[in-house]
């Protein structure tokens, strides 16, 4: 977290706290981006990720804190500081495309520009302009409504980016694509922000898709940071049970298994397990064998995943290329010791 104020810090949130009555949203939450720089708000619903755009963005007002973008300070509580979402200079990429069905595609993207008093001909070049980039500017004169939903997030993204903002923030933008078109929307970004230099800000609770886009990932959980770091750190390296189980990782209790003690937690990858009908007699010293009943089996392509009954009523997921067993099926599983680590919490 840089300080208020520093240079460094394009986008600097400190201790912003949003109540809804009596529920806490965002407890106190901290955190900076780099000018340029793509960031994650990542995290389950109702963990104030959505929130925390929304009291960036001003459309939400928070109980405390401070906000900066650019090194212009748009809201602090203690000063009495709250600038209208128009007046913090950045653009918002909604789910819902909010396309305006009675406008062609270019009035749609000019609007930012005409409440803004741009003149007729101004706003229409710097439409075009945009629509092209975006691959919409044949589509120019037709309705909004009459294009596909990727060619509508188009606009909406346009619409955003047509006054030059220089922070974009993107609330679960790409959810309601189609699996395909959202893998390609990724990329279109990626090479979008690379060509324009806009910093974004993603919210979503899809892991793929924060992981696709952004270089850093803030995990949230019931208002606070539970992990922060580079999206491949923040992946691999996993601290707490609640990032491990978010990230479909097997969390087990310690002192439920066999050779372990202690009420941490220990985690392990589902493609870290080795499963066989028979004690593995290539087991090193440190891993860790169990015995369990196969409860069901799932085809997932080049894999079967499996969900295991272990004792002391544990289940756990492994993914197995062998596809030989089946539910019912007694097995052995085990993990290397160098795949198991303990957990925070």
């Amino acid at each position: 977290m840089q300080g208020q104020g520093q240079p460094e810090s394009f986008v600097t949130i400190s201790g912003v706290t949003k109540k809804f009555g009596d529920f806490t949203a965002l407890d106190a939450l901290s955190f900076s981006v780099r000018e340029g720089g793509t960031l994650a708000l990542l995290g389950p619903s109702g963990c104030g990720k959505t929130t925390m755009l929304r009291c960036l963005a001003g459309l939400e007002t928070p109980e405390s804190g401070f906000i900066s973008i650019a090194g212009k300070v748009v809201f602090d509580s203690a000063k009495g500081i709250n600038l209208n979402p128009e007046e913090r200079g950045l653009g918002v990429v909604f789910q819902s495309y909010a396309v305006w069905p009675h406008m062609s595609v270019v009035e749609n993207v000019e609007f930012p520009l005409r409440v803004r008093g741009i003149s007729k001909e101004e706003r229409r070049a710097r439409a075009m302009e945009i629509l092209e980039i975006v691959g919409l500017g044949q589509y120019a004169q037709r309705s909004a409504t009459q294009l596909s939903g990727g060619q509508q997030q188009r606009v909406a993204l346009a619409r955003a980016l047509v006054h030059k903002p220089a922070l974009v923030l993107f609330d679960e933008a790409l959810s309601n694509l189609d699996a395909a078109l959202r893998e390609h929307m990724r990329l279109e970004l990626k090479a979008l922000q690379d060509k324009l230099g806009f910093t974004a800000l993603y919210v979503t609770h899809d892991q793929g898709e924060a992981l696709g886009l952004a270089e850093t990932i803030i995990l949230m959980n019931a208002g606070r940071i539970d992990t922060s770091g580079l999206a491949r750190d923040v992946f691999m390296n996993h601290r707490t049970s609640f990032a491990a189980l978010f990230f479909g990782l097997n969390v087990i209790e310690a002192d439920k298994l066999p050779g372990m003690t202690g009420t941490k937690f220990i985690g392990f990858q589902r493609e870290h397990a080795h499963l066989s009908s028979v004690t593995d007699s290539a087991a090193q010293n440190g891993d860790l064998i169990v015995p369990g009943r196969i409860a069901t089996r799932s085809f997932q392509g080049l894999v079967d995943e499996y969900a295991i009954d272990l004792a002391e009523g544990v289940s756990i997921r492994v993914l197995d290329g062998q596809g030989q067993f089946s539910p019912g099926d007694q097995v052995h599983v085990r993990i290397k010791a160098g795949n198991l680590f303990r957990l925070n919490d």
